[in-house]
């Protein structure tokens, strides 16, 4: 068991990358579109991460946020397994103390069933939004509590998971379905998969208790950069082999952005850090344009922050890019990369992830080419792997 789950997890990496390539991605609003737009994006911007070789499509729970569109991690995710057929599709993360371990158990089941051995389970313990907003999910203003229970919360999810609370406890008739007893009860031919648990973090808590239980690791470098080296050091002095994995597996997550004018890529990418700014001064709003990101009047603060937070986004031509990737691998010793891109531009986002896979040398699979596992006729081959309208969503 350890082998094969130890497989799912790790990746080789393709054409000339020095790590395997994942895609993170928030569904994000830009000024002047709408949600639906957004979504549609996240749908091309899956099916591309796939026909170019992308190990894996994540998106990421947050709410009250205007700008992110990915306040429902599994809901996405059931849509974007409709449109995919080989990429391994996640969450990164679903923050466990939003909700019953039960209901992530039946809702990653579900996926499961829906895109079988294909599924990672990112968990957080973070609220994904602000202190209020937490408290409104989770009828409770109990918030330090539900960080301080992630570990029991985990083992709990991870128990509806596997489907083996121990004789006597509370919950040992109560079993998560989709899952594994499915396969146990007469008649029934289910497999025992389930999702692939991963753990992430920004700081060394889930560091620690990622190694700990032999997990996978996956750290936010792309928005807290000066912990990154530290988180993954103590990821690796704390692992435990497991059932899962026989030794450590780091993914981290970097904002990245190509395109063939590196003036271009520093417009696309001062949008999301005014999107960042107005956020984390109390201000959220849609990703604002490019025009009004370089008309924007930055206070000296506003300044300092912006300068800081472009500092950690590898951005410029795809030449620029891959080397700054390279740097940060080298740097970190992470074995994934998982990039994510917060612009105003749905095009020129696309654009960016065709740039680093054409500098990377990463496959390109062309419409109708051979047909994918899965895919039941040529209309479903089709709608695997080519585009279909500029909104994603077929109109």
């Amino acid at each position: 068991m350890a082998d094969e789950r130890d497989d799912i997890i790790r990746a080789e990496p393709k054409g000339s990358a020095p790590v395997p390539l994942s895609v993170l991605d928030l569904a994000t609003v830009g000024s002047g579109r709408t949600a639906r737009q957004a979504l549609g994006t996240t749908v091309e911007l899956a099916r591309l991460a796939e026909r170019r070789g992308f190990h894996r499509f994540w998106v990421a729970e947050h709410h009250s946020m205007p700008g992110v569109a990915s306040s429902s991690p599994a809901v996405i995710l059931a849509h974007l397994a409709a449109h995919t057929d080989r990429i391994r599709l996640g969450s990164g993360g679903v923050m466990l103390p939003n909700h019953a371990p039960l209901v992530i158990a039946e809702q990653f089941g579900t996926l499961e069933a829906l895109a079988p051995r294909r599924v990672d389970l990112g968990l957080g313990r973070a609220p994904g939004t602000d202190g209020a907003t937490a408290a409104a999910l989770r009828r409770s203003d109990r918030l330090r509590e539900g960080a301080d229970d992630f570990p029991q919360q985990l083992a709990e999810l991870t128990r509806f998971l596997d489907d083996d609370f121990p004789d006597g406890h509370p919950y040992a008739r109560i079993h998560a379905i989709p899952g594994p007893v499915q396969g146990r009860v007469p008649g029934g031919v289910q497999r025992a998969d389930r999702p692939s648990v991963w753990l992430l973090g920004s700081s060394g808590f889930s560091a620690r208790l990622a190694g700990a239980l032999g997990l996978p690791f996956s750290f936010a470098h792309h928005f807290s950069a000066a912990n990154t080296v530290p988180a993954l050091q103590l990821y690796r002095d704390s692992f435990r082999p497991s059932d899962v994995l026989d030794r450590p597996y780091a993914k981290i997550g970097v904002q990245a952005f190509a395109a063939d004018d590196p003036k271009e890529a520093r417009r696309q990418v001062l949008t999301g850090a005014l999107a960042m700014l107005r956020l984390r001064t109390g201000r959220p709003g849609l990703v604002p344009t490019p025009e009004e990101a370089e008309t924007y009047d930055f206070g000296a603060a506003e300044r300092e922050f912006v300068d800081d937070w472009l500092r950690n986004v590898v951005f410029g031509t795809p030449d620029e890019v891959r080397a700054g990737l390279a740097a940060l691998v080298e740097r970190t010793g992470a074995d994934e990369l998982m990039i994510t891109t917060n612009a105003h531009t749905p095009g020129l986002r696309l654009r960016s992830y065709e740039l680093i896979a054409d500098a990377y040398g990463l496959p390109h699979a062309a419409c109708g080419d051979e047909r994918p596992a899965g895919a039941s006729s040529i209309a479903g081959r089709a709608a695997v792997l080519c585009p279909q309208s500029p909104d994603g969503l077929g109109g």
